[in-house]
């Protein structure tokens, strides 16, 4: 399947939010349930015994993840990068 020029502009608009999104939020704080789901599809057996036993104590753990600077610059670039593809291909129809 080929792109068009509307499609590439769209991802391009996603990837340079994303980047500014990126570049805004240092840190995102996972949810118990999303951090148990990530464990049992990463981690070993004992470590998922391990997180199960204290998520049952109470709320459970919450894992951290920290974006590096780099991705954000890196995410504006490409989408701006896809947006001046888009801007320079022919219009559809």
């Amino acid at each position: 399947m080929e792109l068009n020029r509307n499609q590439w502009f769209f991802i391009g608009i996603v990837v340079v939010l994303l980047g500014i999104q990126f570049r805004m939020v240092k840190q995102y704080v996972l949810t118990p349930e999303a951090t148990r789901f990530l464990a049992e599809r990463t981690a070993t057996e004992s470590e998922t015994t391990m997180l199960n036993f204290a998520s049952d104590l109470g709320a459970g753990p919450q894992k951290v993840i920290q974006t590096p600077e780099w991705l954000g610059w890196c995410s504006v670039s490409v989408g701006s990068v896809f947006i001046l593809h888009s801007l320079a291909m022919r219009r559809p129809g």
